[in-house]
């Protein structure tokens, strides 16, 4: 049985969440989906990075650079362990969208004719006849990098929809077959906050010999994730959503993947030799990881994933699941109001998207906010889900491990207060 959270305790480790906004009003984030909040001990530690060991990593001889290297390798060993990986498998990019872009360019370098003949691995040479699968609930950083793919090679872009209750459409499967080249999926939705059969999926690409990708950046924050047992060949995720600094981003792959896959970015500390002529490049993760890399963030990333260990995955994930559970209960009973995605608390995550009738969701995030409640609203980056519920937006409250009850509690009560400052109640 996980411990249960101690909230009041772990929000004093976060300066932020002591702060007044909108008159005076006290701060109530619920908009960690897109970004979330920062501990102490991630600002302390980039700043004693920056203060004590500032250098350039893998290239100096004095003592400063080789203590920023230790810090550097140090991050990548922590976060590798996070996630049931080896260090040498955990790229650092910049986020997310990067590691995903970085996927996606490997075919792109992979079909280049100029390349081709160059030791390039068939899996990553694609053409018309082949085929590129996603879901219908892809966050823009998993579609359009694929979007870009079909149209500079001739492929097929197919997606696997989503059903009324925010599901995926299991029938579609078998979009999967014999000509798919790569299946790239969202673990946990952003928007609909579903919680999807990854290692299903996965286990189908493998079986037709198609690159299995899974965006990662809404799970791997909020509950124990071991990337080799989810069956992808590459996992991308952001460092800013698990308590890190933002400008950082991971991307884990399978060895032998990421030895086979062309660079995605060329210059200094990627290479192995470099002649006039030509260049050869470094092993895995240096080949990805040209110029100068993010190495106080990394150090801050380190040091976000030693708190949410020291703070209990588990412990987080039921909080949170139990959260989710409230949230849930508690907007439906609201006239008016209708969740976008699954409406019970059963495999999904802690966002939660909604729209209230004859309000437009702005309309609502500004009385929220007016009264100190920073909730999400838009299309969330996820545009084409949006047009599957015929919604033109929608409003979204997540949570994290410094929320509690009383924080919906008073999303429940501003939501009241737009629909009666409307005139919709």
């Amino acid at each position: 049985m996980a411990a249960r959270l101690d909230v009041p305790r772990i929000r004093k480790d976060f300066p932020i969440l002591a702060r007044t906004v909108r008159d005076d009003r006290p701060l109530v984030y619920l908009d960690s989906a897109a970004t979330s909040q920062k501990p102490t001990a991630v600002l302390d530690a980039e700043r004693a990075f920056y203060e004590t060991s500032n250098a350039a990593v893998h290239r100096g001889a004095h003592q400063l650079a080789e203590e920023a290297t230790d810090a550097y390798e140090d991050a990548r060993s922590a976060i590798a362990g996070f996630v049931g990986a080896r260090s040498e498998d955990i790229v650092f990019t910049k986020n997310a969208t990067e590691g995903l872009n970085l996927a996606a360019y490997a075919f792109s370098n992979g079909t280049d004719k100029s390349r081709q003949g160059h030791s390039i691995d068939p899996r990553f040479v694609v053409g018309p006849g082949d085929s590129i699968v996603v879901t219908e609930m892809e966050h823009h950083a998993n579609l359009i990098p694929w979007q870009e793919l079909c149209a500079k090679t001739g492929a097929e872009l197919r997606w696997i929809g989503v059903d009324d209750d925010g599901r995926l459409r299991r029938e579609d499967f078998g979009l999967i077959d014999a000509t798919t080249k790569a299946v790239s999926v969202v673990h946990q939705s952003n928007i609909l906050g579903t919680l999807n059969p990854v290692e299903e999926i996965m286990a189908q690409a493998r079986s037709v010999g198609a690159v299995g990708i899974v965006d990662a950046c809404q799970s791997i924050p909020h509950m124990s994730v071991d990337v080799v047992d989810l069956g992808a060949d590459l996992v991308a995720w952001s460092g800013h959503k698990m308590l890190g600094p933002t400008g950082i981003g991971l991307l884990w792959g399978r060895t032998e993947i990421l030895e086979a896959m062309p660079p995605f970015l060329t210059g200094g500390s990627m290479i192995e030799t470099v002649f006039m002529e030509s260049s050869t490049f470094a092993p895995p993760p240096q080949k990805f990881e040209a110029g100068v890399p993010m190495v106080a963030q990394a150090v801050g990333l380190g040091a976000a994933v030693r708190y949410l260990e020291d703070v209990g995955m588990a412990s987080i994930a039921d909080h949170e699941h139990e959260l989710t559970g409230y949230a849930l209960a508690q907007l439906s009973q609201l006239p008016g109001v209708r969740i976008i995605g699954p409406t019970d608390n059963v495999d999904r995550g802690s966002a939660i998207s909604f729209v209230v009738d004859g309000l437009h969701p702005h309309d609502v995030g500004q009385v929220l906010d007016d009264r100190g409640v920073a909730v999400r609203v838009g299309h969330h980056c996820a545009w084409p889900t949006c047009r599957r519920f015929a919604v033109p937006a929608t409003t979204r409250l997540s949570t994290y491990l410094y929320n509690d009850t009383t924080d919906i509690d008073a999303a429940v009560e501003g939501i009241v207060a737009a629909q009666e400052f409307f005139g919709v109640a």
